[in-house]
């Protein structure tokens, strides 16, 4: 480097005059000197630097407009923790605008639904204030301040000048006079005591409608009674028919007697030891000329059958010998419903669509009285009991449950609980209860003449069960549930049903068919909507049979009681058959 130094030095003086040659000997010392220098200065401490010049970061600038100053409040802020001044307080806004605000949303709020200014009013007088327009139609003007206004109401200002500006607690309301009554309030005076129960003088005891009232009412009944001529059948004129040609036999017996020649003993109370199943068809009874509704068999021995039809009659019919027609009894204008035998058979009960029962004498053919409450009967039965021989129940199409008692043609009872038209009454447990279901889709079990069901059995998967049939040895209830199976509930105390014994493999929805039970309880049958004849095993719920019956539906089926295979169907095709 000092080399260099000094061919610099050299080269600034080379046509310069001898007499600079000191100048370069003392040149070439000061660059030895400096070489020595650099070689040790890595060993020096650093010099001390200069004095720093000091930088202004933000240096004042001249600005041509004014800069405010002073502290900004959000104005969302609820809560300060110093003393603003009021113009800090109640400073402009700064800052954009939200452009996607609502004009509502913009405007100044401190509550949610606006902006509400204070109100310096007591709660009484607010309170006054709207009693007074809330009853008189004007309130003073809240806004108005300065009294020197005239018009100082809002509202009915007319009724306001009328009422001198009153309001509800200072009007002083007259009383109103009270209406006066007769006074005798001497309690020494028995007869003529009245107290608080005397009458008003001007009370009126009796209300007549006025000429035009009177007219309007006559017109209306007179319509009323018009179209209730029409509906208002008059109960049909009751005869009989006897088809047969002697009333009584050479000994005087009537069609009642038991038969006693007919290979059975009619009068056994045993049931036979072993039924079978039914193969074939061995007779039909044809007469009815619309569907048979109902067949039911003379209590205790069966030897007649009673059938009741959609062609308003009912038929008595031998169930041996030439299986003849023995009588008709025509009564009702409408079609049979039900019908049921007393207990000894001398009686029937018949319902129908024409709102009334009858009872029949089952010998002479006689209506012997009819029972109506303008609702229609659905189901008719006896009390089994001997000595209750004189009352019966009918279920109705108004959801109850009536009981008559046949000897003053009244109703003694009404079972008021179902909440649809009772289908079917069936008595249980030694005749002390019944059970009734109905359209409600409901069972209830009943104690004999109390009106409040002891037991009710409604499940939501339950349907409507409008047959029920009790079996022979009275522990079991075979309900012809509507969604095409029967269910079998115990009969003697819980009213459970039974799971294990559900018979299916029918089509019944939407027919009552009547359910049976074989005497000696092994077998079970129902017809069906297809006018067949289903025969079920009482143990295994096996379908065993199933016998094209009817054209039509086959609503009733009933097992000969003293016969092993012998069943009786009935049908809407207005047939009546005998299998065996």
């Amino acid at each position: 480097m000092s080399a260099a130094i000094a061919a610099l030095a050299s080269y600034g003086g080379s046509d310069s005059e001898p007499d600079s040659e000191p100048e370069a000997e003392a040149a070439s010392q000061g660059a030895a000197v400096l070489a020595t220098r650099d070689a040790v200065l890595h060993l020096r401490p650093p010099p001390a630097a200069p004095p720093a010049l000091p930088v202004d970061a933000a240096p004042e600038v001249a600005v041509k407009e004014d800069v405010e100053t002073g502290v900004h409040l959000d104005p969302a802020i609820k809560e300060v923790q110093y003393n603003p001044t009021y113009d800090t307080m109640f400073a402009p806004e700064f800052g954009p605008e939200n452009p996607f605000r609502t004009q509502q949303m913009a405007a100044p709020r401190n509550m949610l639904s606006g902006y509400a200014e204070p109100a310096h009013i007591n709660d009484f007088m607010f309170e006054q204030q709207r009693r007074t327009f809330a009853t008189y139609g004007y309130a003073l003007d809240p806004s108005i301040d300065n009294p020197e206004v005239a018009t100082k109401y809002i509202g009915s200002v007319e009724e306001a000048e009328k009422n001198q500006g009153l309001t509800v607690f200072e009007t002083g309301q007259r009383k109103i006079e009270k209406r006066k009554k007769f006074k005798e309030n001497d309690a020494s005076n028995i007869d003529g005591f009245l107290g608080p129960w005397a009458k008003y003088i001007d009370e009126k005891e009796v209300a007549k409608p006025s000429e035009e009232e009177q007219k309007e009412l006559d017109e209306i009944t007179a319509k009323r009674q018009k179209r209730g001529k029409l509906e208002d059948d008059k109960p049909g004129e009751e005869k009989t028919i006897l088809h047969v040609k002697e009333m009584y036999d050479y000994q005087g017996r009537s069609y009642l007697h038991v038969p006693q020649d007919v290979g059975v003993n009619l009068r056994s109370t045993v049931p036979p030891e072993k039924c079978y199943l039914p193969k074939k068809q061995i007779h039909v009874w044809s007469g009815h000329t619309k569907g048979v509704s109902a067949v039911r068999l003379f209590p205790l021995s069966g030897h007649i059958l009673l059938s009741c039809s959609m062609d308003c009659k009912i038929k008595l019919w031998e169930v041996y010998g030439d299986r003849r027609c023995l009588r008709t009894f025509i009564g009702h204008s409408k079609a049979v419903r039900d019908i049921c035998f007393n207990n000894a058979g001398t009686r029937f009960l018949s319902a129908a669509y024409d709102r009334y029962l009858k009872l029949w004498d089952t010998e002479t053919g006689q209506c012997i009285s009819r029972f109506t409450n303008r609702k229609v009967p659905y189901c008719v039965k006896f009390n089994p009991d001997e000595d209750k021989q004189n009352l019966f129940v009918a279920g109705m199409s108004d959801k109850k449950i009536v009981q008559w008692d046949i000897r003053s043609g009244e109703i003694v009872q009404e079972y008021d609980r179902h909440l649809g038209a009772v289908n079917t009454i069936v008595f249980v447990d030694e005749n002390r209860r019944f059970v009734s279901t109905s359209d409600d889709k409901s069972l209830r079990v009943w104690e004999w003449d109390i009106p409040v069901d002891f037991k009710y059995i409604a499940e939501p998967s339950m349907h409507s069960m409008p047959a029920v049939t009790l079996s022979p040895n009275g522990k079991w209830l075979a309900c012809q549930s509507m969604d095409n199976q029967i269910l079998i509930f115990g009969a003697q105390n819980r009213f459970r049903l039974n799971k294990k014994k559900i018979f299916k493999g029918h089509m019944v929805a939407g027919y009552a068919c009547q359910v049976d039970f074989s005497p000696d309880m092994s077998y079970v049958i129902s017809g069906d909507a297809d006018g067949k004849l289903n025969i079920w095993d009482w143990k295994t719920t096996k379908l065993y049979s199933r016998l094209k019956a009817h054209d039509k539906v086959c609503i009733g089926a009933a097992w000969h009681p003293h016969e092993t295979s012998k069943v009786i169907t009935c049908g809407w095709d207005g047939l009546i058959k005998l299998w065996d």
